[in-house]
């Protein structure tokens, strides 16, 4: 499974033309018909597609902290926030705490799973953002996420037949 999960994001870059005829269509959209074809979607594809095969939103990029994540995550470790941020993050160019470093200090390499995901950002556990509301406003963070993520892949191959 794991080399198809690589095939998908390769193929999708690959068909750069076709992304973008489908992100103009998607803009398109009425806003509720957006979400009902994601979230359908979104179920098909993690019905099938498991995460722990991959994982590379976590060896990749960052999610955002938000304060209650540093909060929650530094009582979870038993550590201070100041000491939290030290240890872990640093402040983006859009003024957001992110991790310092790739991949996530919390994944454990050998199974893909995370050490600390009871308590993870809220962003992890909304990741990759595709049952959520108003699709429409988070359209061109999901064509970002089709780098990343063979999941999103799926799920705008599978939108793709249906627009």
């Amino acid at each position: 499974m794991k080399k198809n999960l690589e095939t998908l994001i390769k193929d999708r870059k690959e068909n750069k033309i076709g992304t973008a005829r489908v992100f103009k269509k998607l803009k398109r959209f009425k806003k509720n018909k957006l979400d009902d074809l994601f979230h359908q979607q979104h179920l098909e594809t993690f019905n099938k597609i498991d995460c722990l095969e991959c994982a590379n939103c976590c060896k990749t990029t960052s999610p955002i902290f938000r304060d209650r994540d540093i909060e929650r995550l530094s009582k979870h470790l038993k550590i201070k926030t100041v000491e939290f941020i030290d240890l872990y993050l640093k402040i983006d160019t859009d003024n957001d705490y992110v991790l310092k470093r790739a991949p996530c200090p919390f994944l454990w390499l050998d199974d893909n799973k995370c050490s600390v995901y009871e308590y993870r950002p809220l962003a992890c556990r909304e990741y990759p953002h595709t049952n959520r509301k108003n699709m429409y406003q988070i359209l061109e963070l999901t064509k970002k996420n089709l780098e990343i993520c063979p999941a999103v892949c799926d799920i705008i191959n599978n939108v793709e037949t249906r627009v």
